[in-house]
C-alpha cells in the first residue's frame, strides 16, 4: 500500500507538473505569459491562505479542547469505553492533529483556489459611478465586493462550525463533555471553550443578516427582481432587528464563559430561532398578503419602475431608438423599385442550408471541408459594398479513409487547410447554384482571374476544424492542395505559430501530455519543428481570456490580406441591483444553435472586446471596444497590458466587425417586456411582444418526412409544430431601414404580440463603424399584420405555391426552406423566402430554385426573386434585384464547348391527342435525365412542358357542351 500511494502520489504531480508546463510554453508562445502567472499565482494565494486559516482553525481547537482536557474522570461504563480509544490515539496525537488539519486545510484551500475570480475582481474592482436606488451604493460594491465578502462569510461560518463539532468531538473523547455519567455534563473548561465557537457562530450569523440588506436589491419575492414593496417595508426592518438579536444573543453564549449557566446560551438560541421566523418570516409573509396583493399594481408600481430602469441599462437597451410604423397592407411597384436599398440586397442564400454546397463546389479535395454553419460578411469590391456568404477552406481529417489513418498522416502530412470562400449572398447562377467571387486553390476569382479580395496568406493552421495537434516544418513535406495544372503540392510551415519542440524536455513534456511516444522518437521531427494544439479560434481566445464569455459564432474575415477568425467577448456580471437576471444558454438558443451559451445567470454584459486570432500563425489579439465597462476596466488592472486599446483597430478590420449574434438574441428576449417603460402597463403585461418561433424549421422538419410525395406539410398541422419549434434566429443582411439615409449591414429579428401569431414590432441593429450598435425598433400601428407563422401558412395553403413545389417535390427530391426574411419595405414588411432543392444521392448539395414572397395577405412563388416580385406587385416590381435560377441559359454537365443548341421542340397543335401523348412523355424523360444531372433548371423547364402538355390533353379529352335545345315551333291557328 504505502508503494502504491507513493506511485499514484508521483503519477499525480507528474502530471500535474507536465500540465502546467505545457501550458507555460504555450502561454509563451502567444506571447500571453502574464494571464499565466496572474491565475496561477492568484489560485496558490487562495489555497495557501484560505487551506492555512482552515488547517488553523481546526488544529488550534483540537489543540485546545485536548489541552484543558479534566486530569480526573469520573469512573462510568461510557469513560471506560472512551478509555480505550484514548490509549489507541494519545500516542500519535500529534501525527493525527497535523494530518487531519492538513485534510481539512487541502479542501478548504482547492475550493477557495476555485473563487481566484471573485478575488481579483474584489481587489481590482473599478467604480461604475452609479448608485443603486435604494441603499444608494456604488454598482461595484454589488458586482465585486458583495460577492468577496459573501465568500469569505460562508468560508468563516463554515470553519467555526468544523471547528465546533471537532473540538466537541475532543471534548468528549477525553472526558470534557460526559453524557452519560452523572454529576455535571460539562467541564467547566469545555463549557467555556464551546460556548466561544458558539458565540462567534452567533456572531458571523449577524453579519450574515447584515449582508442579507444588502441582497435585498437581488431579491425575487416580487413582481420583478429587485427589492419590492414587502422587502423594504418588512423584510429590510426585520434584518435589522435580527442583527441586533444576533449580536446580543452571541454576547449571551460569551457571557456563559463567567456565569456558568447551560439555560443562557439555550435560552439565547431559542430567541434566536423564535426571532427568525416571526419576524423575517411571518411578518413579511403576512405584509405580502395582507398589504400588498390586494392593491399590488400601486405597491409595486415604484419597484418595478426601478427594475425596468436597471434592466435596459444593465443590458445596453436603454437607448433603443423606437418608432411607430405603418405596416401598409399594400404596395406599389414604384414604390418597391425606390428601395434600392433593401430589396435588391435580400438575401437569398441561407448560411445554414449551404455548407454541403459550398463543400461540394469548393471542397477541391476530399481531405478539406468547410464548417457546418457557414457566416456572413460584407466586402467591398469594385465599390460596391454587400454582403457574402464566407467560409475558410480548412483541413478535415474527417475525410480521411482507414488506409490514409495513421500517425504521420494525421499530424505531420494533413495538417491545414487553404483557402478562402465567398459567394454573394443575394445571387446565384441559372442552375441555382452561388456565384463564386473568391474560391478555388490558389485562391482566384470568377473564371479563373485574380481575386476581387486580396489576400496574401490562404492557407489555414488554426481553424474549427484543426485537428487536436499537428507537428509542422518537419522532413515530411505537408499536403498544401493542388495547383492550377491539378498536381499535388506540398508545403513547409515558415510562421512562428505553435510551440517549438526541439530539445528532449519539450518532446518529453508533450508526449506524456498527448500519450504518444512518436513525439519523442519520430526522426521526421526537427529541432525546429513546431507543435500546434489548441487551434480552434473560441479556445485560443478564451485560453488567454478566461475573464470572457465568448460568442458561439467566430467567423472569418480577410483583413489587410491576412485571413483572420474574429470573435467577440462579452464581460457579464449577475451583481447589477435591481436588473433582471437571464440564463445565457437558454436566452441564445435558437434553430441554428449548434454552440450554446453556459447555462449561467447574468444581469448584466456588455461586447467589451473584440479578439482576432490569425489563421496562419495562431497570433491572438484582444481589443478593448465599445462605450466604457468597468467590469472589463477592472479584469484590465487584473491582467494587466493583456488588452489593446480600441484604437489600435485598423479601419480595414472595423469594417468587418459584427454586431454579435448571440448578444442581440440576449437583448431581444429583454426587450421584448423591457420595451415596456409604463409600469403599469408592464404589470399588466399589456403591449408584451414574444420573439416567434421559426416556422422554417417546423416546415423542413415535417416537409422532408415520410415518404416525400407531399409537397409540404399540411397546414392543419403547421399550427403546432411552429408552436414545438425553436426560436426564429435574427440574420445579417445589408438594410435600409425606414428613414435612414443607406442601407447599413445589420442584425435583425421580427416580434410577435405575446400570445397572438400577428406581427408587432420588428428591430434592427447596425454593425456599420458610423452608427455600430445603434438599435433601431419599427413599432406597428396596425394589429393585423402577418407574423411569421401565419406567413408559413399562406405559403402552404396557397394554390400556386403548393403546386410550384409539387413540381420540384417529384422523384424524391427534398425541399429545404430557407430563411423567412422579414423585409420593412413601401410602408410594410415583405417576406421572401427561398426554396433549396436537394437530390437524392450521397454526392447531392441543395441548390436554389424557388423564392416565395408575401406581403399582406398576397403570396407568390417564382423561380426568381424579381419575377416573384412582379407577380406579387405587377410588372417593373422586381427591377433592378439581382437575377435568379433560370435567368440564363446554362449548359448541361454533359454537353461540350461550342456545340450546336438542342432544337427547340416543335409545338403540338391542341387535340392531337397521340402528339400531346408524345409531348408528355418526352417532357417527363427529359426532366429525369436533367434531375439526375442535377441540372434543376432544366428540370423546372421540363415540368413546365409536361404541365402544358397535361393541360392540353385534358382539355382535348373533355366532352363537348351539350347545345340548347331548339325552340318548339308554333302551332298553326284554325
Amino acid at each position: 500500500m504505502p508503494v502504491l500511494l507513493v506511485l499514484g502520489v508521483l503519477l499525480l504531480l507528474g502530471g500535474t507538473a507536465v500540465s502546467l508546463y505545457t501550458d507555460l510554453l504555450w502561454f509563451r508562445s502567444v506571447d500571453y505569459s502574464t494571464v499565466f502567472t496572474t491565475v496561477l499565482t492568484t489560485k496558490l494565494l487562495m489555497f495557501v491562505l484560505f487551506g492555512l486559516l482552515m488547517a488553523v482553525l481546526i488544529g488550534a481547537n483540537v489543540a485546545i479542547a485536548y489541552r484543558v482536557r479534566p486530569p480526573f474522570r469520573p469512573m462510568s461504563l461510557e469513560q471506560q469505553n472512551l478509555e480505550r480509544y484514548r490509549v489507541a490515539v494519545e500516542p500519535f496525537l500529534r501525527t493525527l492533529l497535523l494530518l487531519g488539519s492538513a485534510v481539512f486545510g487541502l479542501f478548504a484551500g482547492l475550493s477557495a483556489a476555485a473563487r481566484w475570480e471573485t478575488w481579483l475582481l474584489w481587489r481590482n474592482g473599478t467604480a461604475f459611478g452609479q448608485v443603486d436606488a435604494q441603499f444608494g451604493r456604488d454598482i461595484s460594491y454589488y458586482a465585486f465586493t458583495y460577492p468577496f465578502l459573501r465568500f469569505v462569510l460562508g468560508f468563516l461560518l463554515t470553519a467555526i462550525i468544523l471547528a465546533t463539532i471537532v473540538a466537541a468531538a475532543t471534548h468528549y473523547l477525553f472526558g470534557g463533555v460526559r453524557l452519560q455519567s452523572g454529576g455535571e455534563k460539562v467541564s467547566p473548561a469545555a463549557r467555556a471553550h464551546l460556548s466561544v465557537l458558539l458565540g462567534i457562530v452567533v456572531l458571523i450569523k449577524a453579519y450574515a443578516y447584515y449582508l442579507d440588506r444588502f441582497g435585498l436589491v437581488f431579491s425575487e419575492r416580487g413582481v420583478v427582481q429587485g427589492a419590492s414593496f414587502t422587502d423594504v417595508n418588512a423584510v429590510l426592518p426585520a434584518k435589522n432587528i435580527l442583527v441586533g438579536i444576533a449580536v446580543v444573543c452571541a454576547l449571551l453564549f460569551f457571557a456563559n464563559i463567567v456565569v456558568r449557566n447551560i439555560f443562557i446560551p439555550v435560552m439565547a438560541l431559542g430567541l434566536l430561532v423564535l426571532s427568525a421566523v416571526v419576524i423575517g418570516g411571518i411578518y413579511p409573509a403576512y405584509t405580502q398578503q395582507f398589504r400588498v396583493k390586494p392593491n399590488e399594481v400601486q405597491r409595486e408600481a415604484e419597484f418595478i419602475g426601478r427594475n425596468i430602469d436597471a434592466t435596459r441599462k444593465a443590458y445596453g437597451i436603454a437607448d433603443a431608438v423606437v418608432t411607430d410604423y405603418e405596416g401598409e397592407q399594400t404596395a406599389t411597384p414604384g414604390e418597391l423599385r425606390a428601395d434600392q436599398g433593401t430589396i435588391p440586397n435580400a438575401r437569398l442564400l441561407d448560411p445554414n442550408v449551404l455548407p454541403a454546397t459550398f463543400e461540394q463546389l469548393q471542397r477541391i479535395r476530399t481531405y478539406f471541408g468547410v464548417p457546418d454553419a457557414l457566416d456572413v460578411d460584407r466586402y467591398t469590391v469594385d465599390g460596391v459594398t454587400q454582403d457574402y456568404i464566407v467560409a475558410a477552406r480548412e483541413v478535415d481529417q474527417t475525410n480521411l479513409t482507414g488506409q490514409q489513418r495513421n500517425w504521420i498522416n494525421e499530424h505531420l502530412i494533413y495538417t491545414h487547410g487553404n483557402g478562402f470562400i465567398a459567394a454573394p449572398a443575394n445571387e446565384v447562377d441559372a442552375d441555382g447554384q452561388p456565384v463564386f467571387a473568391v474560391g478555388g486553390v490558389p485562391v482566384q476569382g470568377p473564371n479563373g482571374g485574380p481575386s476581387p479580395i486580396r489576400i496574401d496568406q490562404p492557407r489555414v493552421y488554426f481553424g474549427e476544424l484543426s485537428p487536436e495537434y499537428s507537428v509542422v516544418n518537419t522532413q515530411q513535406g505537408e499536403i498544401d492542395g493542388p495547383e492550377s495544372g491539378g498536381e499535388q503540392q506540398t508545403f513547409n510551415y515558415d510562421g512562428d505559430g505553435g510551440v517549438r519542440l526541439g530539445g528532449l524536455a519539450n518532446k518529453l513534456a508533450f508526449a506524456a501530455k498527448f500519450r504518444e511516444p512518436n513525439l519523442l522518437l519520430s526522426g521526421a521531427i526537427q529541432p525546429d519543428s513546431r507543435i500546434m494544439y489548441i487551434r480552434e479560434p473560441r479556445e485560443r481566445v478564451q485560453k488567454v481570456a478566461p475573464f470572457l464569455e465568448l460568442d458561439s459564432d467566430p467567423y472569418p474575415a480577410v483583413v489587410d490580406g491576412k485571413m483572420l477568425w474574429i470573435v467577440d467577448g462579452y464581460t457579464t456580471s449577475a451583481g447589477y441591483p435591481y436588473a433582471q437576471r437571464t440564463v445565457l444558454g437558454n436566452a441564445t438558443a435558437d434553430s441554428q444553435t449548434a454552440r450554446r451559451l453556459p447555462q449561467e445567470e447574468v444581469n448584466y454584459i456588455r461586447n467589451s472586446v473584440k479578439a482576432t486570432v490569425d489563421a496562419y500563425t495562431g497570433d491572438v489579439t484582444l481589443y478593448q471596444f465599445g462605450e466604457r465597462d468597468p467590469v472589463l476596466e477592472t479584469w484590465s488592472k487584473a491582467f494587466d497590458g493583456v488588452l489593446r486599446p480600441e484604437s489600435e483597430i485598423s479601419d480595414e478590420l472595423r469594417a468587418h466587425l459584427r454586431y454579435p449574434e448571440d448578444l442581440f438574441k440576449l437583448q431581444r428576449e429583454l426587450l421584448a417586456q423591457y420595451h415596456e417603460l409604463d409600469p403599469q402597463a408592464f404589470y399588466n403585461k399589456e403591449d408584451f411582444w414574444a420573439v416567434p418561433r421559426d416556422p422554417a424549421d417546423a416546415v423542413n422538419r415535417a416537409a422532408n418526412a415520410g415518404d416525400g410525395a407531399a409537397a409540404a406539410p399540411a397546414a392543419g398541422n403547421l399550427v403546432e409544430q411552429v408552436a414545438a419549434a425553436p426560436p426564429q434566429p435574427p440574420y445579417y443582411a445589408l438594410l435600409q431601414f425606414p428613414g435612414q439615409p443607406a442601407s447599413r449591414f445589420s442584425l435583425s429579428t421580427s416580434f410577435v404580440a405575446l400570445g397572438r401569431p400577428n406581427l408587432t414590432a420588428y428591430a434592427s441593429v447596425s454593425s456599420d463603424p458610423e452608427d455600430y450598435g445603434t438599435i433601431r425598433i419599427l413599432e406597428l400601428e396596425a394589429n393585423d399584420v402577418p407574423g411569421p407563422g401565419q406567413v408559413a401558412n399562406q405559403f402552404l395553403t396557397n394554390p400556386q405555391v403548393a403546386e410550384s413545389l409539387l413540381a420540384l417535390r417529384r422523384n424524391g427530391t427534398n425541399l429545404t426552406f430557407g430563411n423567412l426574411l422579414t423585409l420593412p419595405v413601401g410602408g410594410g414588411l415583405l417576406y421572401v423566402q427561398p426554396v433549396f432543392v436537394r437530390a437524392q444521392g450521397g454526392e447531392s448539395f441543395p441548390t436554389l430554385q424557388r423564392v416565395i414572397v408575401s406581403f399582406g395577405t398576397d403570396t407568390a412563388s417564382e423561380p426568381t426573386l424579381p419575377e416573384a416580385l412582379d407577380s406579387l406587385f405587377g410588372a417593373g416590381a422586381g427591377g433592378g434585384v439581382a437575377p435568379g435560377p433560370g435567368a440564363a441559359p446554362s449548359p448541361s454537365p454533359s454537353a461540350s464547348p461550342g456545340a450546336a443548341p438542342a432544337p427547340s421542340t416543335p409545338p403540338v397543335v391542341a387535340g392531337d391527342v397521340p402528339a400531346l401523348i408524345a409531348e408528355a412523355d418526352a417532357a417527363f424523360r427529359a426532366g429525369q435525365d436533367a434531375l439526375r444531372a442535377n441540372d434543376f433548371a432544366a428540370y423546372g423547364q421540363a415540368q413546365e412542358r409536361l404541365r402544358r402538355a397535361l393541360e392540353q390533353l385534358a382539355n382535348s379529352a373533355r366532352p363537348p357542351a351539350t347545345p340548347p335545345a331548339p325552340a318548339p315551333l308554333p302551332t298553326p291557328a284554325g
